[in-house]
C-alpha cells in the first residue's frame, strides 16, 4: 500500500512570538508536519533534542534581510515541498508572502501585506480609498520638532512597531517637541532599527481619535472577511501612551454598531488588497461619529491571547489558520465562536526595575471564572514600561456566562497580583 506523504507547512517563529507552542499543537491536531524558520538556532537545537526531531525541521533564518530569507526558504523546502508558508507574528509577514508568492502558493499580495505592516502606507491606501483613518504626516527622525507644524492633539509613533510600542499623544507644543524626541531616540536603539531597516528613519504623526477601542480578529477567505470575534476594551486608552490591557468578547456594543465595524475592517482589507488569512484590526468609535480604522495587520492576535477563542468543536484559532493555509474547507471546521464569553488580561509593567517576585498568583486562580495565569517575563528581568517596552508581564484568561461577568474575574484576579520590582543598577 502507498503511503501517502503528510502535509507540511513552514512556520516563521521569530524570538518575539509567543505562539509558536499553540501552532504546533494545531499542527499535531491536524496531522501537518511542520518545518520552522527562526532566528532563535539556539532554542531550535533544544527543540529538536527533545525527541521531536523526526517531526519537526529547523532552517535558521536572517529576519533582518526579507528578500535573503526568502530565498534561504526556497531552498529549504527544494526536497521536501510545504503547502503553505505561515506568519506567527507581524514582523514576518512580508517575508511570509515573498516566499510563498516565488513558490507559487496562495498568499496575499506582498504589496498588500507590506502596507499593512507600515502605518504610514496603511494611511495612505485607507485614505485614499475612503476608509475612515486619522489624518496623518510623516518626517524624518532627524527633523527638528519645533519646526514641525501639526494639529493638536496628536498622536506621535513609529511606523513598523506594534503593541503600543513607542506610541505616544501629545496635548500641546512642547508635550509634541518631547514625544518626538522620544520616538526618536527609540528608533536610534541598535536593535529597533535593525528590525525596521529603512522604517526606522521615520516618524508618522497623525490626529487623536477620542471614544472606545475595540479589536476585530477575522480570517480572510478567497477576499471575504469572516468575522471570528470582536473585543471590547474596556479601559480607556486615551494616552499618553497606549498600554492594552483588558479584551473581553463577545463585545457588548448595540448590534447595529458592530455590523458597521465589520463593514468598515471588510472595507479597509479590501482597500489593502489583502485577500487570504487571518487579519487583526483596531478600531475606535469617536463621539457621535463612525468607526474609525487604526490598524489592521495580516496576522492574527498577538500575544497569548488567541487562547480566549474557540470555535465549533473547541477548534483553536492557529487551528483554523494553519487548515485555511492548506486550503481546507474552514467553514466545515467552524467559525462560529464557543457561546461562552472569554477574556484576557495583558498584565501590565508598573515600573522600570529587576522583577523579583509575582505574589499573589494562587489567590488570583482562585477568582470564579478565572482559567489560567501564566507570568511571561522570567524572574531577574529588566522590565522596561511603555513606550520604550516590547514585553508585557504576562497573561490572565477568564471565561463565564456573559462579558461583565469575564472583565469583573479578570479585574479581580488582577488586584490579588503583586509585582515585586527592585531598581536597575548602574553599571560603572
Amino acid at each position: 500500500m502507498t503511503r501517502v506523504p503528510p502535509e507540511r507547512v513552514f512556520l516563521l517563529w521569530p524570538t518575539t512570538s509567543y505562539r509558536a507552542d499553540a501552532f504546533l499543537e494545531a499542527a499535531r491536531r491536524l496531522g501537518v508536519e511542520v518545518a520552522i524558520g527562526s532566528d532563535r538556532c539556539h532554542e531550535l537545537a533544544a527543540l529538536f533534542s527533545s525527541g521531536d526531531a523526526p517531526y519537526y525541521q529547523a532552517v535558521p533564518l536572517d529576519f533582518r534581510d526579507p528578500e535573503h530569507a526568502s530565498r534561504q526558504i526556497q531552498e529549504a523546502v527544494r526536497e521536501k515541498p510545504v503547502r503553505a508558508i505561515v506568519s506567527t507574528d507581524d514582523h514576518t509577514t512580508a517575508i511570509a508572502a515573498r516566499a510563498a508568492v516565488a513558490l507559487g502558493l496562495a498568499t496575499n499580495p506582498v504589496r498588500a501585506v507590506e502596507a499593512a505592516r507600515n502605518k504610514r502606507l496603511l494611511r495612505e491606501r485607507l485614505a485614499a480609498a475612503g476608509v475612515p483613518t486619522p489624518r496623518h504626516q510623516s518626517f524624518s527622525i532627524d527633523a527638528d520638532p519645533a519646526r514641525i507644524e501639526v494639529g493638536l492633539p496628536c498622536v506621535v509613533k513609529p511606523t513598523f512597531l506594534s503593541a503600543s510600542r513607542g506610541v505616544i499623544r501629545a496635548d500641546d507644543r512642547p508635550g509634541f517637541q518631547k514625544a518626538f524626541a522620544r520616538v526618536a531616540a527609540l528608533l536610534r536603539v541598535p536593535e529597533v532599527a535593525a528590525k525596521g531597516g529603512p522604517a526606522a528613519r521615520e516618524i508618522l504623526v497623525e490626529e487623536f481619535v477620542p471614544g472606545i477601542e475595540v479589536a476585530l480578529e477575522g480570517l480572510l477567505v478567497g477576499g471575504r472577511l469572516e468575522v471570528l470575534a470582536l473585543f471590547d476594551k474596556p479601559d480607556p486608552l486615551a494616552g499618553p501612551f497606549f498600554e492594552e490591557t483588558l479584551y473581553v468578547t463577545p463585545s457588548r456594543l448595540p448590534a447595529a454598531l458592530q455590523s458597521a465595524l465589520f463593514d468598515v475592517s471588510a472595507q479597509a482589507a479590501a482597500a489593502l488588497g489583502l485577500r487570504e488569512g487571518p487579519v487583526h484590526a483596531e478600531l475606535r468609535i469617536p463621539p457621535g461619529g463612525g468607526p474609525v480604522v487604526i490598524e489592521l495587520a495580516a496576522r492574527s492576535i498577538g500575544g497569548l491571547c488567541s487562547r480566549t477563542l474557540r470555535f465549533g468543536a473547541g477548534i483553536s484559532l492557529e487551528e483554523l489558520i494553519l487548515a485555511h493555509a492548506l486550503g481546507r474547507d474552514v467553514r466545515a471546521l467552524g467559525l462560529t465562536r464557543e457561546r461562552a464569553a472569554a477574556g484576557v488580561m495583558m498584565v501590565p509593567i508598573p515600573a522600570a526595575g529587576l522583577l523579583r517576585e509575582v505574589r499573589g498568583q494562587n489567590a488570583a486562580a482562585a477568582v470564579p471564572g478565572i482559567e489560567g495565569i501564566e507570568i511571561t517575563m522570567p524572574l531577574g528581568s529588566e522590565l522596561i514600561p511603555l513606550p520604550e517596552g516590547a514585553s508585557y508581564l504576562g497573561f490572565v484568561f477568564a471565561r463565564a456566562d456573559s462579558p461583565d461577568q469575564v472583565e469583573a474575574a479578570l479585574r479581580a484576579a488582577h488586584a490579588k497580583l503583586e509585582i515585586v520590582i527592585s531598581p536597575t543598577l548602574d553599571v560603572v
